[in-house]
């Protein structure tokens, strides 16, 4: 199997340019994809420390004004100077002006806290003082470490509707006697949105215990989620450093995460991508050199098919011009111009075309001469019957009409029946003159030929044989058909030895010879000769235009009426074929291209 497959020169060229081409763009798109991931992994690590510093320092700026605000509200609760009138106008305006505060407790040694709030948010948001109190008992602040000077921040959201976070402080004009601590539950909404800016960093802000105040699922802020980094938390919150990139693994998925401490209240911002999403960009760029790649396959595969092309085109046309020959175009010439060893094998398959044109052109004057000898042979058979049936008597039937047609007066009856009987006489002599002229041989010449006149001439040579033989013979010719280029002498030959065979086969027996002309396919003309006889079996249909064979006794035929017009319809670029089966009679059909046209 794999003996008998071919392979062009030209594709071995071509396979042997893509081998090189692909090994070349394949180390290129490889060495410069590393670059660029090395380069862009720099670059994403550098990014999200940026991003992380950024959340941080808004997170700090946003969280000290907090803290600026609830000592100004400390300093206005323990200022006794005030009228108590005023200094509540004062203590509402202040979260008129403070939207961010829900409420604010002050917590003095040795006192119950004191919590001031918006009661119209409280009812909008579906909480109560009670609600907000017992969270409180629930939930002490670690006042010494506040009265250290440490920030405390946790999230204490208590509503789905309203996450807040507790901000609480130490008053800085403390006194050993008078410690006061002040805290404030603040709504989260704010430093959520600040952190939740970037489309491509998920930015979150958390306590140093895990406890999330920010992220982009404001759901796991509502529900107090920890989140749970494989890092020292504590380590991070206190550290000197401004931030630090990690890699880690969360939930499966890898992701490069900076983080920097946020040092008012010790809280942690991380901004966090996925290492997927990261390298996108990597991946479009290697994507892109793998399209340029194929582009740059495709382009050298052109060119290397042109290249190939122009080194194996004198091939393909020796190959082209062998099978030219192969059909039998010896007038086929290969113009040599290389003078190498396809040069020479060029001038030599030149010689051999016309060395065998030379031997087409006595083939064909040897079939000519095989045509004009069945011609004669047929015409000598034909002569014999009509000489012995028609000519004797019918120059005595001719003369005694012409006779009798002098002494009879031409309005008689009689005289209109013998000028039938001279008219259908001279109709004989006429038949007489076309054999005499078939029987003469004429210059295979090719002219325009109505194809229903030749048919006509030749029905009306053998239909007196086809009628003493009790052979009916019918004619269907269509009108309209174009006239084809062909010569008629040799046409009416092949026609008329159709016609004769097809009355021998029924050896005697009555029967009907159909002529047909009709329109074939694809512009060209039909002729069928059908008969009802006895049909051939499929041995004898294979072998019915080899030359020299019969299927009639010994003596009676040579065996070469077929097989000359077999030759005839191919000189004339036409076919002919036979269908018969036993018992169904045998069908000859001729297809024939018109005038100007060639047959498909």
């Amino acid at each position: 199997m794999l003996n008998k497959l071919r392979f062009p020169i030209r594709f071995k060229i071509l396979l042997t340019l893509l081998v090189v081409i692909t090994t070349v763009v394949s180390l290129i798109t490889f060495i410069m994809a590393n670059l660029f991931h090395e380069d862009k992994t720099a670059y994403i690590y550098d990014l999200t420390a940026t991003t992380s510093l950024n959340a941080a320092s808004k997170t700090e700026t946003l969280l000290t004004g907090y803290q600026e605000r609830l000592q100004v509200f400390t300093r206005l609760m323990l200022d006794r100077s005030i009228p108590s009138k005023a200094k509540a106008t004062l203590l509402q305006k202040t979260f008129t002006d403070f939207e961010d505060f829900v409420s604010i407790t002050l917590h003095q040694e040795g006192r119950e806290p004191v919590t001031v709030f918006d009661a119209r948010m409280l009812e909008k948001r579906g909480l109560t003082r009670e609600a907000i109190d017992r969270d409180q008992k629930e939930n002490p602040l670690p006042i010494n470490s506040i009265l250290d000077g440490q920030v405390f921040i946790e999230n204490s959201t208590l509503s789905r509707k309203l996450p807040v976070m507790t901000l609480a402080v130490a008053n800085p004009d403390n006194s050993e006697r008078d410690k006061t601590v002040t805290s404030a539950r603040i709504m989260l909404n704010r430093l959520n949105s600040l952190n939740q800016q970037s489309q491509v960093f998920d930015t979150y802000i958390m306590t140093g215990s895990g406890t999330l105040l920010s992220h982009p699922d404001l759901g796991q802020v509502i529900d107090r989620q920890n989140l749970v980094l494989p890092l020292n938390l504590d380590d991070i919150s206190r550290g000197e450093q401004l931030s630090s990139v990690r890699d880690y693994r969360i939930s499966g998925i890898d992701y490069i995460g900076g983080i920097a401490p946020v040092r008012t209240g010790n809280l942690i911002a991380v901004s966090q991508v996925p290492k997927s999403a990261a390298y996108l960009t990597a991946r479009e760029l290697v994507t892109n050199m793998l399209l340029l790649s194929l582009i740059l396959l495709v382009i050298s595969a052109l060119l290397s098919l042109i290249w190939s092309r122009l080194i194996t085109r004198p091939l393909e046309s020796l190959s082209h011009a062998t099978r030219e020959l192969g059909k039998g175009h010896f007038n086929v010439n290969i113009s040599s111009t290389s003078r190498d060893e396809i040069g020479d094998l060029a001038n030599s398959f030149n010689t051999m075309a016309d060395e065998l044109d030379d031997r087409e052109q006595s083939l064909k004057e040897t079939q000519s001469a095989l045509v004009q000898s069945e011609k004669m042979s047929a015409f000598g058979q034909l002569g014999a019957g009509i000489a012995h049936e028609v000519k004797n008597p019918l120059a005595g039937i001719l003369g005694l009409t012409q006779l009798s047609m002098r002494k009879i007066e031409e309005d008689s009856p009689i005289f209109e029946n013998l000028s039938l009987i001279e008219k259908e006489t001279k109709r004989c002599q006429m038949i007489m003159e076309n054999l005499l002229k078939f029987a003469r041989k004429d210059e295979v010449a090719f002219d325009s030929v109505d194809i229903n006149t030749v048919l006509e001439n030749t029905a009306a040579i053998v239909e007196h044989q086809l009628s003493i033989n009790r052979v009916k013979l019918q004619k269907e010719l269509d009108p309209d058909l174009p006239r084809i280029e062909g010569n008629a002498n040799q046409l009416q030959q092949v026609l008329m030895n159709l016609m004769i065979n097809a009355q021998q086969a029924m050896k005697g027996e009555p029967g009907t010879v159909t002529v047909r002309s009709l329109p074939g396919g694809n512009g060209n003309i039909k002729i069928e000769i059908n008969d009802d006889g006895p049909g051939m079996p499929e041995e004898i249909r294979e072998k019915i235009f080899e030359p020299f064979f019969s299927t009639k006794p010994s003596g009676e035929g040579t065996g070469l009426g077929l097989s000359v017009s077999y030759g005839i319809i191919k000189e004339h670029n036409g076919t002919i074929t036979v269908n018969s089966k036993p018992g169904e009679g045998a069908s000859f059909t001729l297809d024939l291209p018109p005038l100007g046209g060639a047959i498909s």
